[in-house]
């Protein structure tokens, strides 16, 4: 029924619905695919064998996934790939796993997750979880949080869950997720799985282009493994595309665009030839854009007038990877506008998905095809 449903919801906006149902088919697969922050291998090797099996060369280094068509300087695309879930630390011992303290050296404490998850507490209670081998992502056991709190001492959130006591340190458990369709709109665990689907649709469609899938995004690592790539093989660019999902608290302020880009971060400013590219683009084809520093700072502006501490402009993988290098990687990002954001319910606009899909393949696949 799910499925007849999306499917008539698309042949009522963009007519033949016979292309996107393939991408729903994609991001329903690997929505089922655990890939918790630190324990991505399984996800990572699904991936790889998703790759290969379209033609597409793929080379798997610490905390990166490479993939190759066959004109790999035709476009540079990158997702983060981790999500988050909890990590067994101890004897029926369960932390938040992106916030675990071999993790805290990464977090510089500017980035949304950072401020927000100790507010999320309780979207946690009654969740069903799964336990999985971080290797090959065979399944271990189901159970369910009945508790979650936050520890003070360890500064990280711990939960109790019922039915996994018997896990030893170091499994990685995924919450259990399904994708949903309801009146327009998607919901799952999207970030950012969603950004990785995109991704493999757009090279069934032709892209021949290179993709970056990394590990760790959750825990402020990714940039490490991106910039360790490309300093490894001596290569600068300004046309890093760097994909993923974007929070707003309401449909309301998420829904007035359906591309989300940025002229900075927390981090640094994004001066790339993309952006101008993407404006063009969703101009021409009258698609609904706006810059989420622009966005933050308007906020600010009133939270400062009411006497209230401002909003942080956010960190991003891009802008770490900008700092990092000293701009000899430059880029910007492409989101998707959420709200929910890093629960299983964090639900995104079907037309934000469908645009941003246009939006794609006009850049990276239109001149192919001339």
């Amino acid at each position: 029924m799910f499925k007849e449903i999306f499917l008539k919801h698309i042949s009522e906006t963009v007519g033949d619905s016979t292309e996107m149902s393939r991408f729903l088919d994609i991001l329903k697969q690997l929505i089922r695919t655990p890939s918790v922050v630190g324990a991505e291998h399984s996800f990572f090797l699904s991936l790889k064998r998703e790759l290969e099996e379209i033609g597409i060369q793929t080379t798997l280094h610490e905390g990166v996934l490479v993939a190759e068509g066959n004109d790999p300087d035709s476009g540079m695309i990158s997702a983060h790939i981790d999500r988050h879930g909890l990590i067994c630390t101890g004897p029926n011992e369960f932390q938040y796993a992106a916030f675990t303290a071999q993790n805290r050296g990464d977090l510089t404490g500017d980035s949304v997750a950072e401020k927000t998850y100790r507010d999320i507490i309780e979207r946690f209670i009654h969740q069903r979880v799964q336990a999985y081998n971080p290797w090959s992502g065979s399944y271990i056991g189901l159970g369910k949080i009945d508790n979650a709190y936050f520890c003070e001492r360890r500064g990280n959130l711990l939960f109790n869950v019922e039915g996994l006591e018997h896990l030893y340190a170091g499994t990685p458990v995924a919450f259990v997720d399904t994708l949903s369709y309801e009146e327009g709109h998607l919901s799952a665990q999207l970030d950012n799985v969603l950004s990785a689907a995109i991704i493999l649709f757009l090279y069934e469609r032709g892209y021949q282009g290179r993709a970056f899938f990394t590990a760790e995004e959750e825990a402020g690592k990714s940039w490490r493994f991106l910039l360790e790539w490309f300093r490894g093989r001596d290569i600068c660019t300004d046309e890093l595309l760097v994909l993923d999902t974007s929070p707003y608290p309401d449909r309301e302020s998420a829904d007035v665009q359906h591309i989300v880009l940025r002229n900075r971060d927390a981090n640094a400013k994004f001066t790339s030839p993309l952006s101008q590219k993407i404006t063009d683009i969703c101009d021409d084809l009258s698609i609904k854009y706006g810059y989420k520093d622009q966005y933050i700072e308007a906020l600010n502006e009133e939270r400062v007038a009411q006497n209230n501490a401002p909003f942080s402009l956010g960190s991003t993988e891009m802008g770490r990877l900008v700092n990092a290098s000293e701009g000899t990687i430059q880029g910007t990002t492409f989101q998707l506008p959420t709200t929910g954001y890093h629960t299983t319910s964090e639900t995104v606009s079907m037309a934000a998905v469908i645009d941003a899909i246009k939006v794609l393949e006009t850049l990276y696949l239109e001149e192919r095809r001339v």
